[in-house]
């Protein structure tokens, strides 16, 4: 199980040597990927009452792309979209975006996406919320073919590619990983994905999940166990409880880990690196377990 961190996007607006430094520190302790959240734009929650969500206006959220370009020439940490909300945005801007990252951190991008939930940046960026699920399952097929294939033709309900290509194209089909809390999302995992990112603690609702998952990979002919796993443990201050979390992951399986030091406490990034260093240190020197 591979241990990484979830980068601090709510910190207060970090400086661009403030995201080397954090990046370069992370490495440095041992951990071996990073992985960022994904939002465009935030809501307003006075204009859309009620708003329930996690997360609004007064979010911080870096530009993915952007970000993990910085990133490429920063640290040799693998990059990790936890997750990008991909049905929002033009297929082949991000695969010719995502290329362009993996072009510069080479074999160190993995493409994890979702559906998102906020009906506010769908309209803002011109795409229909409802039809999301369904969109993203072509967009999962187009991508492959974009970065493996030098001439596509492809016609589907949402995007249509006439003879075209990107170039340069990646040495690789860039993984792609899939979060979600559903059974439409089990099922896409099953089907589609190399890998999924859990949004639960292991327990019932885990167990219950990753049956769906394991189903809907036999129904498709895929072994589930070639399916990666990439969960994220809570940061504590609690040592004895940090490392049973940890412990019930990789009894779970999980071929990855992010700790997680968002919401927790930590608010700087100066503090979100500290938790990061008194992880490291109930983990292990170079936490890669297992």
């Amino acid at each position: 199980m591979l241990v990484g961190a979830v980068f601090p996007h709510a910190a207060v607006e970090p400086t661009t040597q403030d995201v080397r430094h954090f990046a370069r520190a992370v490495e440095d302790l041992g951990y071996t990927h990073l992985l960022a959240y994904d939002h465009v734009l935030g809501a307003d929650p006075e204009h859309h009452a009620p708003w329930d969500r996690a997360y609004d206006i007064s979010s911080s959220f870096h530009e993915l792309f952007v970000l993990f370009g910085f990133l490429a020439a920063t640290t040799s940490l693998e990059l990790v979209s936890g997750v990008l909300v991909l049905p929002q945005r033009q297929t082949a801007l991000v695969a010719k975006q995502a290329a362009q990252v993996e072009l510069l951190a080479p074999g160190r991008l993995r493409l994890g996406v979702g559906v998102g939930w906020n009906h506010v940046e769908y309209e803002a960026l011109g795409q229909q919320f409802g039809a999301r699920g369904r969109r993203m399952e072509e967009q999962i097929t187009l991508l492959r073919r974009l970065w493996s294939e030098p001439v596509v033709t492809f016609h589907g309900d949402h995007d249509t590619v006439t003879a075209a290509g990107i170039r340069p194209r990646p040495a690789r089909t860039i993984p792609i990983w899939l979060g979600g809390r559903s059974a439409p999302a089990y099922r896409r995992i099953g089907r589609l994905a190399d890998g999924w990112i859990p949004e639960m603690q292991p327990g019932p609702e885990l167990d219950d999940a990753r049956a769906v998952i394991a189903q809907s990979a036999a129904e498709a002919g895929r072994d589930v166990a070639a399916i990666g796993m990439h969960a994220r443990l809570p940061w504590t201050e609690d040592a004895d409880e940090l490392r049973a979390g940890f412990e019930r992951w990789r009894a779970e399986g999980a071929t990855h880990l992010s700790v997680n030091t968002l919401r927790s406490g930590p608010t700087t990034m100066s503090e979100h690196l500290d938790a990061l260093t008194d992880a490291a240190a109930v983990l292990g020197p170079a936490p890669e377990h297992g």
